[in-house]
């Protein structure tokens, strides 16, 4: 019978075990499916949310700006944390967020590059997200990135 400690042991290991034989599947991404972002408590964008704006349309509501923010964290975890880390604090794989130029100064860059991605010489650095988020995440996105931002 094993004591106490030897159980512990034996479970470390056996988890040791299983992370370095199968883990390596569960941990890699590779191609990633963006997901999904719930923007309905955020007003349309006029005059037809189809037109792309160069400036944060939320920005100007403090009530609508504080939702988008809360929508845009959400939002920024679940597709571009993996690339931009955690709280927008980059790794080294891509441009750390927080130093985006703040407010209006940024919006033109930003949603250009959220729209239509970022690539060279054939390499996708950053891929388009604006058709498969929409307009809306992404100013929401921006909004909490904005609450991020340090020179």
């Amino acid at each position: 019978m094993l004591s106490v400690k030897g159980s512990r042991i034996a479970l470390v290991c056996s988890s040791l075990i299983f992370a370095t034989s199968a883990g390596y599947n569960v941990w890699a991404h590779g191609n990633v499916t963006p997901q999904a972002v719930d923007t309905s408590k955020l007003p349309d964008i006029k005059p037809d949310n189809k037109t792309w704006l160069t400036k944060n349309p939320y920005r100007d509501d403090p009530k609508v700006y504080a939702i988008a923010q809360k929508i845009g964290e959400s939002a920024y975890g679940g597709n571009c944390a993996r690339c931009h880390g955690l709280e927008a604090i980059s790794g080294g794989i891509a441009p750390d967020l927080r130093y985006l130029d703040k407010g209006e100064a940024g919006d033109e860059w930003y949603i250009q590059r959220f729209q239509h991605g970022s690539s060279r010489d054939g390499k996708v650095y950053m891929p388009p997200m604006g058709e498969a988020l929409g307009q809306k995440a992404g100013w929401a996105i921006r909004s909490w990135l904005d609450t991020k931002h340090e020179e």
